[in-house]
């Protein structure tokens, strides 16, 4: 006997589903898992290509000025973590000033960013590093 109470029976058959390992195979999550480790944080972690493309990635202007990809994906990683010993949830928001360039020179920006705590493609905790406007 068929138990109506489970969510198939109420929803009906799944259509379509998106798992997290093909986003990052499609490019749409970069899987920083390695490095958040060695920042202490125990639980696999993605950034999204909207956050690396603006955030972790510097523009040739500032690589000259001693900017790299590894050190700005340890500043996002560091602050995600020192926020998350202090306010754990499942949704987080956390700042950090970027140089970006602005008008030819390189200026600090704050940015604020948004980290989610959530089920991966197995239910288990994962967490996702995104600009506040994503999903």
């Amino acid at each position: 006997m068929e138990n109506k109470n489970t969510m198939q029976a109420f929803f009906g058959e799944q259509v379509y589903s998106y798992t997290r390992k093909q986003a990052i195979e499609d490019g749409i999550l970069n899987d920083v898992t390695s490095m958040a480790q060695e920042a202490g944080i125990k639980f696999p972690v993605a950034i999204t290509i909207a956050v690396w493309n603006e955030y972790v990635k510097p523009c040739d202007e500032l690589n000259s000025y001693g900017q790299s990809c590894e050190g700005r994906l340890w500043d996002i990683l560091y602050m995600f973590r020192h926020n998350a010993l202090k306010n754990a949830s499942d949704l987080m928001y956390f700042e950090l000033y970027f140089q970006m360039m602005k008008n030819g020179k390189p200026v600090e920006e704050l940015v604020k960013l948004k980290a989610h705590i959530g089920p991966g493609d197995q239910g288990e905790p994962v967490i996702t590093i995104m600009k506040p406007d994503e999903d």
